[in-house]
């Protein structure tokens, strides 16, 4: 990996780029302000909609010219809706970056959302929505965000029926308008550049062209506390499982924490020696799946354990699962050697494997730096989790409690949920 160059353009745009030696590919990531939790209360279902349609025509090009333009260059291309962010992905040979960064500001600048692209997008939309019904396991995870998270992080990402069908093209148009700005905006390249015209500056300077006259902020978001956090919510279903969810709040990234909490993590569900699939699956047979994750935003945490099941085994799957979760902050409950370094090995593992896609690197720096306010080498990462000891897990869990947890349950019958530690 080569030094990180980070600047703010003319615009406002934040400019991060890493060389990486090796690699033939250049992978551009490109987030805008226009994540989910901003699509106005009655139209639920904007940032999914826009993000298909960022790719059906941009500038002089409908949506045929745009994909020809993009395939004779190579340019691999996604994009996706998260909470803060609309997504914008590229990937595509190193010698034809320049080349490709004008079509690349015209998908964000100039995006066309012509009116006989609407219905079909609309259409995609309300199918994504309507598999919800055939995945159970979601639809407990979703009730369980709606519960704990404050609005509008709440929402699901896939909009509501209601505001997808009432969204219209000069809604796209004046969202796009007021949340697609410079100032709150990351694009981060990784890969194939560094040296003669794909230098730093001639990339920052290449593009400073190409944004001149983009300029301003998207309106702040306002929150609302959630009402049902810590409670329990039974949400009938006529599956034969039983789909269990617990939600806690964890630090958020900027926190040293975070480090050690990824740890704890991955020695709760980080295989098939970890301590829940031994605990609640192996020892006792209770479920068909048990997991514990962590994710870490700019402001806040959050862990989500799930367990499936059947609703025979249902009430004891919960209990020892939250049992299991408690645990882990009580002196039974501290980290072995060996966990520790499972643990260790696995997130190692995880970073180098993230260092050999630039795809990956470029995704990872634009969000290091939404969520740190800088971006980190894999280096700086990798020595930040080989410094953590024994003792310094240990020390967290003492002073860790999981606080009001949120609990889910999907399935035939509602559950008796456990008793809140004193």
């Amino acid at each position: 990996m080569g030094q990180i160059h980070t600047r703010r353009l003319a615009s406002g745009l934040t400019l991060i780029i890493e060389p990486m030696s090796g690699v033939r590919s250049v992978a551009v990531n490109w987030l805008l302000p226009a994540g989910f939790i901003t699509d106005p209360d009655p139209l639920e279902g904007l940032a999914p909609m826009i993000a298909e349609l960022v790719f059906r025509g941009a500038g002089d090009l409908d949506s045929r010219a745009q994909a020809d333009a993009m395939d004779r260059l190579g340019v691999s291309r996604s994009s996706d809706a998260s909470s803060h962010h609309l997504r914008l992905g590229f990937v595509l040979t190193g010698d034809r970056l320049m080349d490709a960064l004008p079509p690349i500001a015209d998908t964000v600048r100039r995006p066309r959302f012509e009116q006989d692209a609407i219905e079909p997008t609309r259409d995609l939309a309300l199918q994504s929505l309507e598999s919800l019904k055939d995945d159970p396991h979601q639809r407990a995870i979703l009730a369980a965000r709606a519960a704990h998270n404050d609005y509008p992080f709440s929402r699901s990402g896939l909009g509501t029926a209601e505001g997808l069908s009432a969204i219209t093209r000069d809604d796209i148009l004046h969202h796009w308008q007021r949340q697609a700005r410079p100032d709150g905006a990351i694009l981060a390249i990784a890969g194939d550049v560094g040296a003669g015209d794909r230098a730093p500056d001639a990339i920052a300077s290449r593009l400073d062209a190409l944004l001149h006259g983009w300029s301003g902020a998207p309106p702040a978001v306002s929150l609302r506390p959630a009402s049902a956090k810590g409670s329990y919510i039974h949400v009938p279903d006529e599956s034969a499982q039983e789909q269990i969810v617990l939600v806690y709040d964890a630090p958020p990234e900027k926190q040293p924490d975070s480090r050690l909490e990824r740890v704890v993590s991955s020695v709760l569900s980080g295989g098939m020696a970890c301590r829940l699939f031994s605990e609640v699956r192996e020892k006792r047979g209770l479920c068909y799946s048990v997991s514990q994750s962590y994710a870490a935003d700019r402001d806040f945490g959050r862990c989500v354990a799930y367990v499936g099941t059947t609703p025979e085994r249902a009430q004891l799957s919960l209990d020892v699962l939250y049992a299991e979760l408690l645990k882990t902050s009580a002196p039974e409950g501290q980290v072995t050697p060996d966990e520790l370094q499972r643990a260790l090995i696995g997130i190692k593992s995880n970073i180098i494997f993230s260092g050999e896609s630039t795809g990956a690197r470029a995704s990872a720096l634009a969000a290091d730096f939404f969520r740190l306010g800088r971006a980190r080498t894999l280096d700086e990462i990798a020595d930040q989790y080989a410094a953590i000891t024994l003792d310094d897990v240990n020390a967290y869990l003492a002073r860790r409690r999981m606080g009001p947890t949120t609990i889910v349950t999907l399935g035939a019958a509602a559950l008796t949920p456990p008793a809140s530690p004193a």
